[in-house]
């Protein structure tokens, strides 16, 4: 399973950036999807998740300004963000979770980078 993104850039306090992550090869299985971040310093912290079935989880600090969803017929999780800070500069990395009958596995994109200048 591969994860390919799109999106991110350099964007202006205030502004808005949308983030996409379609999963191919063999996706039998696909389950959780979402993104996760991480700044120069810092650990990398999750940002958003989504289940197949559009549960979704936000981190605290972006619950409000940043929405995740999902295309299960694409294979394609989506995240829009809103209301950017200087603090949401980060690598973003999708994330997604294979889950087959006897076994369990993460994958990661290879992370796209999300600038905000104030």
């Amino acid at each position: 399973v591969q994860l390919a993104e799109s999106g991110g850039g350099l964007v202006q306090a205030g502004g808005s950036l949308g983030l996409s992550c379609t999963a191919s090869g063999n996706i039998f299985g696909l389950g959780i999807m979402g993104w996760f971040r991480q700044a120069p310093g810092k650990q990398r912290e999750l940002v958003a998740v989504i289940s197949t079935g559009g549960t979704t989880n936000y981190a605290d600090s972006v619950t409000g300004r940043f929405t995740i969803s999902r295309d299960n017929a694409k294979n394609m999780v989506s995240l829009q963000m809103n209301s950017l800070k200087p603090e949401d500069t980060a690598v973003y990395q999708c994330y997604a979770v294979m889950e087959l009958a006897a076994d369990k596995y993460d994958v990661w994109g290879q992370g796209t980078q999300v600038t905000v200048s104030s």
